[in-house]
């Protein structure tokens, strides 16, 4: 520790003027021309510095609780490029499409007795088929609202990135809010079309449980609207044009989530989205669910595909608060 060691007949000839310009200039009280003659002393003291590790627990949130072993990094599996399913989905059959299974079958039977007798039952077969397409038309065109929501949340619907490869030449996907985390809920990443650059970004839900609860059903935590608000300067500083894909019941709404700044997120985005200068284009590709949807959703251009559902509050959650 330095000291100053200085007698009051330093100060002599010294006036105030100089004491508030020394002051000022960070030395209280000593004027500076004191300073040359003053003696420097230093004292040394022995410090003594023990430091203890506290064991606490391994912040786990948002990756997984059992992280793949095979993949390097383990909790980045989730990180690996968007692939073709080993296994085809099941076929799935929503409630109000039972009467079609009926048609369905006696049309297999009548071929599979045709294969098997070799007997021509051609118009039998070509009488039901009519009758099914028939039947298929009156069930779409005549659909309840209750009905949509369930075609909109249909597990075989194609998702975000089913859509990317199909239309794009190329596509690269970019990770991470640039905080520590990548939310595999919100997906995001360059594509070109015939030759120009456009920046995609949209809800990921999975294609059966296995992705379904790696993706969280398609809910995003505040890291993935992060995640999207980065890529959105990024678009807006490069003059990409950005086309989003919406398919979600709805942002994450855990406990976690809401100390992260869930709705601080979401409404920095909104704000954001208003004040872009490239061309936003969104499309409702299956549900669309309150903020979580709108925080990639303020955009210049709104489409929303057949089937597909857009509200304020799912059906569940409206009749849970009437």
């Amino acid at each position: 520790m330095a000291s100053i060691s200085h007698s009051p007949s330093a100060f002599r000839g010294t006036s105030a003027s100089d004491l508030l310009r020394s002051s000022s200039n960070g030395v209280s009280g000593i004027p500076l021309r004191t300073l040359g003659r003053a003696r420097f002393s230093s004292k040394t003291k022995d410090y003594a510095v023990i430091a203890k590790i506290r064991k606490v627990k391994k912040q786990e949130y948002p990756w997984p609780d059992n992280p793949d072993p095979n993949v390097a990094g383990g909790v980045l599996s989730h990180l690996s490029p968007f692939k073709p399913l080993k296994e085809k989905p099941k076929p799935v059959t929503l409630d109000f499409e039972k009467p079609l299974i009926g048609l369905e079958k006696k049309i297999i039977d009548v071929r599979k007795m045709a294969n098997e007798t070799g007997l021509d039952f051609t118009d039998q077969i070509i009488s039901l088929e009519n009758k099914y397409q028939q039947a298929l038309k009156d069930l779409y065109t005549h659909l309840t609202p209750i009905q949509r929501v369930n075609i909109a949340r249909h597990p075989n619907r194609p998702t975000f990135l089913d859509h990317v490869f199909s239309i794009t030449d190329k596509f690269v996907e970019l990770h991470g809010d640039r905080a520590g985390y990548d939310d595999p809920a919100i997906v995001t990443g360059i594509g070109t079309i015939d030759g120009r650059r456009y920046m995609f970004m949209g809800h990921q839900k999975g294609r059966n449980t296995k992705e379904n609860i790696m993706r969280n059903f398609g809910m995003p935590t505040p890291h993935g609207y992060r995640k999207a608000l980065r890529m959105m300067y990024y678009a807006d500083h490069h003059g990409f044009p950005i086309v989003t894909f919406i398919d979600t019941p709805g942002a994450f709404a855990d406990l976690k989530s809401e100390e992260l700044g869930q709705g601080e997120a979401i409404a920095h985005n909104l704000r954001t989205m208003f004040g872009l200068k490239v061309p936003i284009v969104s499309i409702v590709i299956g549900e669309g669910g309150s903020g979580g949807a709108l925080a990639i959703g303020c955009a210049n251009k709104l489409l929303m595909l057949e089937n597909a559902v857009f509200y304020v509050a799912s059906p569940e959650a409206c009749a849970a608060i009437l």
